[in-house]
């Protein structure tokens, strides 16, 4: 277990850079494109660039969300529920989690070589979309993988995750 919750870490940390370098270059775009339009000469390409980092921003930060403990949780019913029905659900919810990213993985792995056939690109820039249909598939499996790990970790603890009532917003 201490081998793969290593590998997690590598991974999920690779996966924020991704997010963290797609942000970077989403700001550097929007920053030229504003500027460009002030002086009349917009950036061309910066709605593709746009589309496409955004795809690597959202999924590359999730892994991290999900590590981090960052995700909406709702207690309302908390305090009634025993520690093992609470336990139960916080082994639930991570592998329901990673079923759905698998999904969007197998999903988007479709649909990159569909666009792979066709040769989809963005309007503008012709930016081939498979490519980055193939970076959200990595990413969305790095998540998947994260959540598993969580699962089994709450899974062999046998005590629920501390719900705190004074950390909500």
């Amino acid at each position: 277990m201490p081998v793969l919750k290593k590998l997690a870490d590598r991974l999920i940390g690779l996966s924020a850079i991704f997010g963290s370098i797609g942000l970077i270059i989403e700001v550097v775009v929007i920053l030229v494109d504003v500027t460009g339009r002030y002086f009349g000469a917009p950036l061309t390409g910066a709605q593709d660039i746009s589309q496409m980092t955004m795809v690597i921003v959202v999924f590359g930060g999730m892994a991290l969300c999900d590590k981090l403990g960052g995700h909406i949780s709702v207690d309302v019913f908390e305090h009634v529920f025993p520690p093992r029905l609470l336990w139960f659900g916080d082994v639930i919810g991570p592998l329901l989690g990673a079923v759905i990213f698998c999904g969007i993985a197998w999903t988007v792995w479709e649909s990159a070589a569909l666009s792979r056939m066709l040769n989809l690109a963005t309007n503008i820039i012709y930016l081939p979309k498979a490519w980055f249909q193939y970076v959200m598939v990595v990413l969305s499996l790095i998540t998947a993988f994260g959540m598993v790990l969580r699962a089994l970790e709450i899974a062999w603890s046998g005590v629920p995750l501390s719900h705190k009532p004074d950390e909500a917003i």
